[in-house]
């Protein structure tokens, strides 16, 4: 699974059975859910020199004692280890110190004690960092937790409008297609509420997911664009939620979420029976 950090600072690859989830702010936290193997954490910081990441290490074998130089497929890390106690069980926090010119980058894996770090190993041998006068990168990755965010807070929005609004329930099926669309038609949101509209297209996304097999969230990474869209497996087929209904909108047109549905549909099942 690939990762591509917001502002594309730095991308890695991670185990198919791992997920994102959210931590501290500036801090990027990965683990297996359903049989925990370890945590692994990684940090990106930028710095002004175009020495910033060797001075970080420097200072880092300096300050201290235990920290030793490694090599982690092409990258020149300085590593050390931790060990402690929680709630009667010893852990140990495996910390690599890395990074590329003006970035420096920490990694740090944390496993039972005795367990060995080589599964972090392997994702730092796939680390790539990219600096401010390299090419921005355009692909689209598994949806990361910050989309997902995004995702939930749109989908509650859109939810509890739809509740208020037609006093009916949301249980992101087809047939509350037809809810959506008595509120585009309804005149109560004018042009200008783009984050409703935006809303309203993430509540019909969440009723393909649901009712399409196949077809999941990802995130797009264009350039300094950056955001949540549905691809059905690997095929080329993509959906923009949140710019499906406000494309319409904006350019003062109806937009008509049957046709739109049965659009994509169509889609899907030309993929399946090709």
């Amino acid at each position: 699974m690939k990762y591509i950090s917001p502002g594309s600072w730095f991308s890695l690859e991670y185990p198919n059975d791992w997920r994102e989830f959210e931590d501290e702010e500036d801090s990027f936290l990965f683990y297996n859910p359903e049989k925990w193997n370890g945590n692994f954490r990684i940090s990106a910081y930028r710095g002004k020199s175009a020495k910033y990441a060797q001075d970080c290490m420097a200072d880092e074998l300096q300050q201290n004692q235990s920290a030793r130089r490694e090599q982690a497929g092409p990258w020149a890390c300085v590593y050390s280890a931790e060990t402690f106690q929680e709630n009667g069980a010893w852990y140990t926090s495996h910390i690599w110190l890395t990074g590329k010119g003006t970035i420096s980058v920490e990694c740090s894996f944390t496993v039972p004690k005795g367990e060995s770090p080589r599964m972090a190993e392997d994702i730092i041998r796939s680390l790539k960092v990219r600096e401010e006068n390299e090419p921005l990168w355009k692909e689209v990755i598994p949806v990361r937790a910050l989309e997902i965010c995004v995702i939930n807070e749109c989908y509650d929005w859109a939810v509890s409008t739809i509740k208020k609004q037609l006093t009916k329930d949301f249980t992101a099926m087809k047939q509350d297609v037809e809810s959506i669309q008595r509120l585009l038609d309804s005149g109560r949101f004018n042009k200008g509420q783009r984050a409703a509209w935006e809303s309203f297209g993430i509540a019909f996304g969440t009723i393909l997911v649901n009712e399409m097999d196949g077809m999941e969230w990802v995130t797009v990474i264009d350039g300094k664009k950056e955001y949540p869209a549905l691809r059905f497996g690997d095929s080329s087929v993509m959906v923009y939620p949140l710019s499906l209904i406000w494309d319409y909108v904006k350019n003062g047109k109806p937009c008509d979420l049957k046709a739109e549905y049965a659009r994509i549909e169509s889609e899907v099942e030309k993929v399946l029976n090709d």
